[in-house]
This record gives structure tokens, C-alpha cells and sequence, in this order.
């Protein structure tokens, strides 16, 4: 794995990539959670670029500082570290509203196609990085094939800019993983996204993982859930595998 930086509309944001970079492999963004870019997102993206994919993780942060510099000091791995941790975090999610977001996602699919074989694209992201995703999946039909939204939060919601309502012009076949009982995505909102993708036409898995948190995948985390985890890394290997082959 190594780290480059990427032009984006507001200033320059850093990215892990990960797989071979001679072009010769399908490409994956990866969308990192709320606690941002770290040795944890290293790992997950090396085990997916094993798989046989060129993998890119921006930093979506950038508007808020470099990644180093707001990385937790250690794990958060007790519920009072995260809890205290997390005191930083809601403004930087905040910050990047829907309309941000949407303006840097053609950046980051155009800095992996720098590296990835030509053709189609996936896309999975986690926490609030899985409503990137679908953003991406939506707003740039022609590249991407593959979308994994994991332990996702207000994917689908009453607002005119939530990220379910993207789902009419994407084409990609989907994948999500829920955490069980998160007031972030409530079985309501579950339910209007798989009603979504349905009214979109749309190839997809909407499962809630019983017994998993929010921040399941996560293993510097209080969150982390093993066989949860394990789950999600079966589905997204078949989901890219039927797509992206």
C-alpha cells in the first residue's frame, strides 16, 4: 500500500491505494468510515486489493485537515475512547455536505482510473462513507458496476438530498449490510432503501446482520463484530467477483 494525493475541487486530498498500478486490475473506491483514514483502512484496503483489485481510499476529510493529524492516537477500543473520540468527528461529517460530496467524487473515480484496467468499477464504503458510495453509484452510472454500502447510516431519509434518491440513475448492482438496531438507519429506513433499489430495477442484497453494531468491520473499534465482519468481506469479494470479472 502507498499513499498519493488526489486534486479535488477545494484543495488536495490523500488517498491509500493498494493493487497493482500498471492498470492491469479492475478498480474499487474505498469510502473509510467517520473516523477517517488509518492503519485499520490500510488493512481493509490490502485485503481487498488481494483479491485482485486496484483499491483507492481518499481521505473525504480533506476540507478538515490531513489525515494524520486527526487520526485517533490509538484504538478505540473501549466505549469511553470512542465515545470521547467521536466529540470530533460530527463536525467533519457535517461539513461535508451532499453537494461537497458530489462535487469531489468525479475527482476520486478519475485518480483511480489513473490505476485501475479500463471498464467497470466498484464502489464500497462504510458508515457514512457507505452514503458516498451510493452517491457515486448514482452520479456516475457509465463507471461504476459494484456498490457495498456496510453498516451505512442516513441512507435513505426524508431530505431532497438523501442518497437513496440517486438510486433512479444508477445501474450498479448492489450490496448492504446493516448493523442491527441502529438508530442511524432504523428498519423504516431500511425498508424505503430496498424499496428504492426495487423501483429502480436494480440487482441487490439489503440484509440486516443480527447481533452487529454500527462499526462492525471496524476492529480498532468497541464496535467490532468478527463474524459480522467476516460476512460482509464473503459478500463484497462475490459482489466485485460477479461484476467486475
Amino acid at each position: 500500500m502507498t499513499t498519493f494525493e488526489i486534486p479535488v475541487p477545494d484543495g488536495t486530498a490523500e488517498a491509500y491505494v493498494a493493487g497493482p498500478a500498471d492498470r492491469s486490475a479492475p478498480g474499487v473506491l474505498f469510502f473509510m468510515d467517520g473516523i477517517g483514514l488509518r492503519p485499520q483502512i490500510q488493512q481493509m484496503v490490502d485485503r481487498i486489493a488481494e483479491w485482485g483489485y486496484a483499491v483507492l481510499a481518499p481521505n473525504v476529510f480533506y476540507r478538515s485537515g490531513r489525515a494524520e493529524d486527526m487520526a485517533p492516537d490509538g484504538p478505540l477500543d473501549t466505549d469511553e475512547r470512542r465515545a470521547a473520540y467521536f466529540q470530533h468527528v460530527g463536525p467533519r461529517i457535517q461539513a461535508l455536505t451532499a453537494e461537497r460530496a458530489v462535487a469531489d467524487i468525479p475527482a476520486y473515480v478519475a485518480a483511480l482510473r489513473e490505476r485501475c484496467a479500463a471498464g467497470d468499477i466498484g464502489t464500497t464504503g462504510y458508515c457514512m462513507g457507505a452514503r458516498l458510495a451510493v452517491r457515486t453509484a448514482g452520479l456516475q452510472p457509465d463507471d461504476v458496476a459494484a456498490a457495498g454500502g456496510f453498516h451505512g447510516g442516513g441512507l435513505a431519509t426524508d431530505e431532497d438530498d438523501s442518497p437513496h434518491r440517486g438510486l433512479a440513475t444508477a445501474r450498479a448492482e448492489f450490496a448492504f449490510g446493516h448493523a442491527d438496531n441502529d438508530r442511524s438507519m432504523p428498519p423504516e429506513a431500511v425498508g424505503r432503501l430496498g424499496e428504492a433499489l426495487s423501483d429502480a430495477g436494480l440487482l441487490f442484497i439489503n440484509d440486516v446482520y443480527a447481533g452487529a453494531p454500527h462499526g462492525y468491520t471496524m476492529n480498532d473499534t468497541s464496535m467490532y463484530h468478527e463474524e459480522a465482519a467476516e460476512r460482509h468481506y464473503r459478500v463484497l469479494e462475490e459482489l466485485l467477483g460477479r461484476t467486475l470479472r
